[in-house]
């Protein structure tokens, strides 16, 4: 595997870092007209929601906060698995750059001197908060805890820990062989939101907001759900009857051509019932209503402090989600439904509110992103490119495809699948197509049934997105 160019290094200005606890730097007031940020991140969470056209699960905050700006209907991870994903985001680098693949490494054993999204903030004078999962905690194993943190990156950091730990014992496994953090399991909890990790996220988020008012902050929500084990309180689960679920919509047995690299669940649907796989949906469901109530308590806040207007939201998932289709569970997959995740920025700095853009945009475009938004200078070197124009105009003219990428095998044979997704296409090649190739048609074929790559008629666009795999790699 051919490793990506690298660029050089960044120079991180010299700051002091104050933990929860600590003595907070002195900050200068807040110039007028300057933003804030306010970066919010949920765990596992795919486009199931209200905003993104679902007709079942319920989401109004989060179709509130889709008002204010524009959500990206195709935006798209650079590796599917929380610790690849989260450190390239808030690096503006890709994971063949970081060299990160795995829920191990941290991200400044190859980049020492990288200056991270939160330090460029820091480093132009905002006060720069952390409050749960932005950069990779074990979820839920290490909850309460740094996880991976980067401390370089925050000023203050807060590390909730709610009930939801210790309802561990009593919830049902479904996969008992699996670990918790990557099990189809769920509860039903009797308590009330404000006593859950989630719940204590958002009352911490509120907390930092009121303390930094009245000076430039950037502030990282991050929230545990609707990353598995699913428990949220049971009203939310009420408002999912499981007569009203539906079971994953196809099996493996409906895909045609996907070589054995593609697949990250097997057995497929780890031999779950049918009706165990509808008992997690309904789960995974609740998870997100609960999230998004939690959302709508950080807007309700905003309002209430009168900082919506100089605010940049930003809501996104670390990468998309499988619940069932074609046997799959989670992510670490190189279909759209892995690949693809929710992305929506708001305020009053983003020119275009209430659309949708349907450009294919990558996550290393938020941080370039939120530097132009912001009037702050980014570092050199980052891999994305910001969203401006399509924050202006969610029909603009954008050429420019993503890349996903995610690693198959044990050391010392581990080889890599990557994956480019075009207006059109997506392309992915497993071991440089040593072990397979794929093509979909992405507007005939959604879902990705059918493997067009070995095709005749289809040799001259496989030849193309070889080309143009070839060029994102830097090869």
């Amino acid at each position: 595997m051919a490793s990506m160019k690298r660029p050089l290094a960044f120079l991180a200005c010299a700051t002091v870092v104050c933990f929860a606890g600590a003595t907070a730097p002195v900050l200068t007031q807040q110039p007028a007209g300057r933003q804030n940020v306010l970066f919010i991140m949920a765990d596992d969470l795919n486009d199931d929601f209200a905003t993104f056209g679902h007709p079942l699960v319920k989401t109004p905050n989060l179709d509130r906060l889709a008002k204010r700006g524009v959500r990206f209907d195709r935006a798209y991870t650079q590796f599917p698995l929380c610790n690849p994903s989260r450190a390239s985001l808030m690096t503006g680098l890709r994971p063949d750059t970081i060299r990160v693949y795995n829920l191990t490494t941290q991200f400044r054993t190859a980049v020492p001197d990288v200056v991270t999204m939160p330090q460029m903030f820091k480093n132009n004078g905002y006060a720069v908060a952390r409050v749960g999962k932005i950069y990779h905690y074990g979820n839920p194993g290490d909850i309460g805890t740094n996880g991976l943190d980067d401390p370089a990156s925050w000023d203050t950091v807060v590390n909730p820990r709610g009930i939801d730990k210790d309802e561990e014992a009593v919830l049902t496994n479904l996969t008992p062989n699996r670990g918790l953090g990557s099990s189809l399991s769920f509860y039903a909890s009797p308590a009330p939101d404000d006593q859950h990790t989630d719940g204590k996220v958002a009352s911490e988020t509120i907390a930092l907001m009121e303390k930094h008012r009245d000076r430039p902050f950037f502030i990282g929500a991050g929230f545990y759900r609707p990353h598995c084990p699913f428990i949220a309180p049971s009203k939310y689960f009420d408002m999912y009857p499981l007569d009203k679920i539906p079971a994953p919509p196809f099996g493996r047995d409906a895909l045609t051509g996907a070589p054995a690299p593609a697949f990250f669940t097997n057995p497929a649907n780890w031999d779950v019932s049918a009706d165990g796989q509808r008992e997690s949906i309904r789960a995974y469901y609740a998870s997100i209503t609960f999230l998004d109530a939690q959302v709508g308590r950080l807007l309700d806040a905003l309002d209430r402090l009168g900082l919506t207007e100089r605010t940049i939201i930003v809501f996104i998932s670390d990468h998309g989600y499988h619940l069932g289709e074609g046997g799959q569970w989670m992510k670490q997959t190189l279909f759209e439904r892995s690949a693809r995740a929710p992305l929506i920025v708001a305020g009053s700095a983003v020119a275009a509110k209430g659309r949708a853009s349907t450009r294919t945009v990558e996550f290393l475009d938020m941080y370039p992103t939120l530097a132009e938004l912001a009037g702050v200078p980014a570092p050199p070197g980052l891999e994305g490119r910001s969203l401006m124009p399509l924050l202006k105009n969610p029909a603009a003219g954008w050429a420019h495809p993503a890349l996903t990428q995610v690693q198959r095998g044990a050391v010392p044979n581990q080889f890599m699948g990557y994956s480019i997704r075009t207006d059109r296409w997506r392309y992915t090649e497993w071991d440089d197509g040593q072990r397979g190739v794929e093509l979909y048609d992405e507007t005939g074929d959604s879902r990705e049934l059918k493997n067009l790559a070995t095709l005749p008629e289809h040799k001259k666009t496989v030849e193309e997105m070889q080309r143009l795999l070839k060029k994102m790699r830097g090869k």
